[in-house]
């Protein structure tokens, strides 16, 4: 710490208060996304130590008290989330020619009806507003694939600093590298960056149990390559502590209000 200089009040010698950008305070506090923010600005819907707030930029100090109004907060409780079983030959975000964007089998006649939860809320098309994928997964892959309206969701599950678990199941071919197994469980480098380290364990000949806690594009297939193997097929299991249990391929359900991941 650098001394206070001569004659310097102790107030003098005090950090400054941080200031940011009130959306991306509410972002970091995990309120809502900074979209969702700017939204609830312009109508506003936030006050910052009790004075609402409508201008987009408005900056804040990063301890101020920052609050959502009872219409905002009304509004997230009716998100939804949707937990979706992909089939291969659809692509989790935008549309590539030739191919159908996996948003487009969420249809009433999809939705699965779990017998263990029959009490489930009804389609409504307006779940469909704002509806974005939470992560991707390759066109060659299947399994679950979160679709959120819910900005808070979609932070957890592919923000900077998530540490979320997702599980897959990779068949294989090929001859794995004598250390293949150790370089897969931490020692890889993608992109020019090191991976996290990684779960990686055998399940039978020739297919391997991956738990990762991020999602590079392609990651699991470009791993498995830089040892020796290629990926056969691909399906993630779980992500955090949502299964994909029962759900059949191309059909969905809502995530129901006591599931977390």
């Amino acid at each position: 710490m650098n001394p206070a200089k001569p004659g310097a009040s102790p107030r003098d010698s005090v950090a400054p208060t941080a200031f940011a950008r009130v959306s991306k305070l509410l972002a970091e506090r995990g309120l809502c996304s900074r979209r969702e923010a700017d939204r609830y600005i312009e109508r506003g819907q936030v006050f910052v130590d009790g004075v609402r707030i409508t201008e987009l930029g408005t900056r804040a100090a990063s301890d101020a008290r920052i609050t959502l109004d009872k219409v905002a907060r009304q509004t997230q409780t009716r998100q939804v989330t949707i937990l979706l079983h992909k089939p291969v030959g659809f692509v989790s975000g935008q549309p590539e020619p030739g191919y159908e964007p996996a948003i487009t089998l969420i249809r009433r006649e999809n939705q699965w009806q779990d017998a263990k939860h029959p009490q489930q809320r009804a389609f409504d098309p307006r779940h469909l507003q704002g509806l974005a994928p939470a992560g991707r997964l390759d066109i060659d892959s299947t399994g679950l694939l979160v679709l959120t309206q819910d900005g808070r969701v979609a932070r957890q599950l592919i923000g900077e600093d998530s540490g979320v678990e997702k599980e897959y199941l990779v068949r294989v071919s090929g001859r794995i590298a004598h250390d293949g197994l150790a370089c897969l469980r931490h020692g890889l480098t993608l992109d020019g960056k090191k991976l996290k380290p990684a779960q990686v364990d055998w399940q039978n000949a020739d297919q391997l149990r991956f738990i990762l806690r991020e999602g590079k594009k392609r990651q699991i297939r470009r791993m498995c390559e830089l040892v020796g193997l290629s990926v056969t097929g691909l399906k993630r299991i779980r992500i955090g502590q949502i299964r994909l249990a029962q759900l059949p391929p191309g059909r969905w359900r809502y995530l129901r209000a006591e599931e977390r991941f």
